[in-house]
């Protein structure tokens, strides 16, 4: 297949255009930076320069396309929110899915699928409710902002494009996201869980999210979102104790949610708030799961640090 990638030098992009190259697809990259793109990526991928807001030369690289994975967005959990953090973490996923999805309604011939991303920030912090992908919206900025990205990426079915929405929990691997930094402190022997420890983690080994992505791409049934999380969510205390299990160390120095708050503002809600969120659809059309169960995905993460 030829495939577009937008956001292909992140956490998730970067292991992703690895993946799709390896496995024999043509794969071009959307960035903001080429020179830096080709050092990070060092795989036969094509890059190709765009600023995710205008359209340009850069659409050229849709013509043949047989899909478009649109991974753009500034991390949501690298600063504290500012109003102006806000708008980049917004504009930065909003503006870029309209880009993209603006391009493809010129193309002759449109992609065969838009696998656009989204996150579980969309049910908004939830009590013990099991959440399948037909769960309401909720409440708050990342609901109120996956909202929005949505609505861009959904677009792209009025011109016959089947669109493919991934709501993404928590990725896990050592190289990026929340897990190298929950490392340090257990390491450090000072690991322990963020009060009120009661709340849900729902997650998924990268390795999975590679998997479902591609799922997506060669499975022509599925459509709409997705839940990108693995079956079984811990809550925040259980998750800890077998991060420490797996580690061999203890945990039992627990953070305190005013710590967070004082330290992060409204971005500390995202860690002491949570969502138990089920992948059913994933489940229900045939995705196998490579690691299901925490335990198994941490070691396989943790035997390779």
């Amino acid at each position: 297949m030829k495939i577009v990638v937008a956001g292909g030098t992140g956490f998730i992009g970067r292991a992703l255009c690895t993946w799709l190259s390896q496995k024999g697809h043509g794969v071009t990259v959307l960035t903001r930076d080429r020179q830096a793109a080709q050092q990070l990526l060092r795989t036969s991928v094509t890059t190709v320069e765009w600023n995710g807001r205008y359209p340009g030369a850069w659409e050229k690289s849709l013509e043949g396309a047989d899909a478009v994975i649109n991974l753009a967005g500034a991390p949501i959990a690298d600063a504290r929110w500012t109003d102006s953090r806000k708008r980049l973490i917004t504009d930065s996923r909003v503006h870029a899915t309209r880009c993209l999805v603006d391009a493809i309604s010129r193309r002759s011939a449109k992609p065969g699928v838009l696998i656009s991303g989204s996150g579980i920030g969309y049910y908004g912090p939830s009590d013990d409710r099991t959440l399948t992908e037909a769960a309401p919206q909720g409440k708050g900025f990342l609901a109120d902002l996956c909202v929005a990205w949505e609505e861009e990426a959904r677009r792209a079915a009025e011109f016959g494009t089947r669109v493919v929405l991934l709501r993404s929990g928590m990725v896990l691997e050592r190289d990026g996201g929340a897990l190298p930094k929950m490392l340090l402190p257990f390491r450090l022997y000072v690991g322990g869980p963020i009060m009120p420890g009661t709340h849900w983690v729902s997650w998924i080994h990268r390795r999975d999210h590679l998997g479902l992505i591609e799922w997506a791409l060669t499975t022509p049934t599925v459509s709409g979102p997705i839940n990108a999380v693995a079956p079984e969510p811990e809550k925040m205390q259980a998750f800890c104790a077998i991060l420490g299990r797996v580690l061999r160390r203890p945990s039992w120095i627990p953070v305190p949610e005013t710590v967070l708050s004082l330290a992060l503002g409204e971005l500390g809600t995202v860690m002491t708030t949570g969502q138990r969120v089920s992948p059913q659809k994933a489940l229900a059309d045939g995705y196998v799961f490579q690691y299901p169960a925490l335990e198994l995905a941490l070691q396989a993460i943790l035997k390779r640090a």
